[in-house]
């Protein structure tokens, strides 16, 4: 009952207005509301329907009247009546009450709820009316619709249950403010795996309802049969609508199965139709082993001898003084006056005393004093703050509870109590939508930031060494061009010079393609400029390359290969170099773009734009076009490398495209490992250190010559290995 006491003081804080400053006062008289759900009406399961009436006659109880399930709610009344009686209990209280009919059927238990929550007052059409605040809910008697009322009501008010025993209510996180004074069908299952073992009974059929009670009940039944060893014969589950081709078909396998023990879990309403049939056939010799929920119902006296021998665990037995002329007054029933074996009706009297025993504890509070013992009221939290979600303590009651931060990108901003409702706090936090993000006090979700390489400190950065390099190569250009006429410049093929100085301008300039927010344009200019300006360079290389290596080849006598390698030549080898990039880059763009991407994944707080590639393989191959053109130049340049003469620069080509490869072979794992915005700036980096690379390889030693050096500016000087 102890939690009990917490859910009441919980609730009573709930039910009156957020930010209301004056304290909650128990000196003037205040009246409660106890709602009852009860099955008053039963389906006697002897008709079979179409289903379209079958649920008009469940929306409209149109059933048998069953006077045990009366003589409960009256019980709820007698109870009610004598504590508003009693000046010891809850004083300048009134208990009121409501009682609802659930028809043992789903659709009229739903129906109940529905006018649990519309108030006490009685409407012509008030399925939708204002709700109002009450103290509880008392019932169902099945399992079943238990737990239809308990999934609407779980954090709307208290639910104290007398008859409902399944173990699936036992779950506090589905159902924290379920409680029940009838113990869990957990208990009932281990009693009779104890009662087989103590009889060795070994090989046993189960027989249950076909719905939420019947369906745990095997659960447990078949675990705790793997402990001890029972083995099962069959499974069978009633029909919760009246079908005598299946009764017959579940009697006929009891019949003939070897089994002769059968465990029943059912209630009386769906085993009666069983045994009417059951007795019909006139079918002997089965030891049934009965549940709570028909071991001591009637339906036992009038199936003799049928059923002698039948075994159960039945609820405690107790007594209420003056139940039986209480009832005496309302109507002289026999089925309803009998109060021999008062079990389920003494459980629906202990469920309204549960309640106003908690109630009046609660009044008892005294200021600056705490009604529970050891101090337990401080630990109480009575609502976390917006931002937090409740954590329930293991081990402790629900209204205990400690406030837990939302984790990053969940918020909870809900602020005070809610009216008429238990769980002022959420137990979960509410996710931000994907492009949203918690702010720091996780109260609303407000938008990603957005991450792309733009001009800030690193960008700004990256743009300066561009600008510089493609003024420094124009510059070196200009210098060429001026002397254009001297030996070094002539002997080392202007042409092809003033080729490679202007693909390398391109190259710095491309890089500043990748800075700025992606747009479609952008992300199709940045690799397709890049991979076809960087493969004109290489191939103007690889034809200097070539003109080097064939100069010295052809001094041989008889060799005349320099025809095949005349300015024309050497242009046609540049443009179907190029060409072949231009083609790969044509398909890409034709087949799969690049396209901007919003990337979420990779860091849950933010928005990454990037470009996508679009097609991984068109990206690979660009990169593996540009590494075997520089591979083949390497290799054609280092076996030139010990050729003779000053002028011979084929091992600056070497070393040009050793730092080129070496740039490109560091990028790959760079550039997969890199995050946001720093894989565009590795990318960046990459193009700007393999440019800087060629122009200070292959220029940086003519142009000391040019500007610092003029009198080795002659062919004298150029040729003199040679001369020598």
């Amino acid at each position: 009952m102890t939690h009990l006491f917490y859910w009441i003081l919980f609730y009573l804080d709930s039910v009156f207005v957020p930010g209301q400053t004056n304290p909650i006062s128990f000196k003037h008289k205040l009246f409660f509301f106890l709602v009852m759900v009860s099955q008053i009406h039963i389906d006697p399961g002897f008709f079979s329907f179409p289903s379209k009436l079958y649920l008009i006659l469940q929306c409209w109880c149109l059933f048998r009247f069953d006077p045990r399930a009366f003589r409960w709610a009256q019980a709820m009344r007698f109870a009610i009546e004598e504590i508003n009686k009693n000046q010891n209990l809850l004083p300048n209280f009134t208990l009121g009450y409501k009682i609802y009919d659930s028809c043992a059927t789903h659709v009229a238990a739903q129906r109940a709820v529905l006018g649990v929550l519309n108030g006490p007052e009685e409407t012509q059409n008030a399925m939708c009316f204002a709700a109002a605040p009450l103290l509880a809910v008392i019932g169902d008697s099945g399992s079943s619709q238990s737990v239809v009322a308990s999934n609407t009501l779980a954090c709307m008010t208290l639910m104290v249950f007398y008859f409902s025993t399944c173990s699936c209510l036992s779950d506090r996180k589905q159902y924290p403010t379920f409680f029940r004074v009838v113990p869990s069908d957990d208990f009932q299952v281990k009693a009779i795996a104890q009662l087989l073992q103590r009889f060795g009974w070994k090989w046993v059929g189960i027989v249950t309802e076909d719905d939420d009670y019947g369906r745990y009940a095997l659960q447990g039944l078949l675990r705790e049969f793997r402990n001890i060893g029972v083995c099962l014969a069959y499974y069978e589950m009633i029909p919760k609508v009246y079908d005598q081709k299946r009764i017959h078909e579940i009697l006929r396998v009891m019949k003939q199965s070897t089994a002769k023990v059968v465990i029943n879990f059912a209630g009386e309403g769906e085993l009666y139709p069983l045994l009417k049939e059951y007795m019909d056939l006139n079918i002997t010799g089965i030891q049934w082993i009965a549940s709570e929920a028909w071991v001591t119902a009637s339906v036992l006296a009038s199936s003799y001898p049928f059923m002698v021998g039948t075994i159960g665990f039945a609820i405690r037995q107790g007594k209420v003084p003056g139940l039986k002329n209480y009832l005496l007054t309302l109507w002289a029933h026999s089925g309803y006056l009998n109060t021999s074996n008062l079990r389920v009706t003494y459980n629906v009297y202990k469920a309204v005393y549960a309640i106003a025993h908690s109630l009046h504890n609660l009044i008892n509070c005294e200021p600056g004093r705490e009604p529970f013992q050891n101090s337990s009221c401080k630990y109480i939290r009575w609502h976390c703050t917006p931002g937090s979600r409740k954590a329930v303590r293991r081990g402790e009651p629900l209204c205990c509870f400690d406030c837990v931060p939302c984790d990053d990108g969940k918020i909870s901003n809900q602020t005070g109590v809610f009216r008429y409702t238990l769980s002022p706090s959420p137990l979960y936090c509410t996710p931000c939508p994907e492009d949203y993000w918690s702010n720091t006090a996780r109260t609303e979700c407000i938008p990603k930031a957005v991450e792309f390489l733009t001009h800030d400190a690193m960008g700004l950065t990256l743009t300066v060494i561009s600008v510089v390099g493609a003024c420094l190569t124009a510059a070196i250009l200009l210098v060429f061009i001026r002397h254009r006429n001297t030996p070094i410049v002539r002997v080392n093929n202007s042409e092809l010079s003033f080729f490679i100085l202007l693909s390398l301008i391109l190259c710095f300039l491309c890089a500043l393609l990748f800075i700025g927010e992606p747009t479609v344009w952008s992300c199709m200019l940045r690799h397709t400029a890049f991979s076809i300006t960087f493969s004109l360079c290489i191939s103007c290389i690889l034809g200097k390359t070539l003109v080097v290596l064939a100069a010295f080849t052809a001094t041989r006598p008889g060799n005349n290969i320099m025809k095949w390698l005349g300015p024309k030549q050497q242009r046609v080898i540049i443009f179907a170099c190029t060409l072949v990039q231009v083609l790969i880059c044509s398909m890409w763009l034709i087949a799969a773009p690049p396209f901007p991407f919003k990337n979420t994944q990779y860091s849950r707080s933010k928005i990454i734009l990037e470009c996508s590639v679009g097609s991984d393989w068109a990206f690979w191959s660009v990169l593996g076009y540009i590494g075997l053109l520089a591979c083949l130049c390497f290799v054609l340049a280092f076996l030139a490398r010990k050729l003779p003469g000053n002028f011979n620069e084929a091992k600056y080509i070497t070393f040009s495209i050793l730092i080129f490869c070496a740039v490109w072979l560091a990028f790959i794992p760079a550039y997969v490992s890199s995050p946001g915005k720093f894989t565009v700036a590795v990318e960046i980096f990459a193009i700007l250190a393999s440019s800087f690379g060629l122009l200070l390889c292959l220029f940086a030693p003519k142009s000391y010559i040019i500007l610092l050096k003029p009198q080795k500016n002659t062919k004298q000087h150029l040729m003199g290995k040679v001369i020598k």
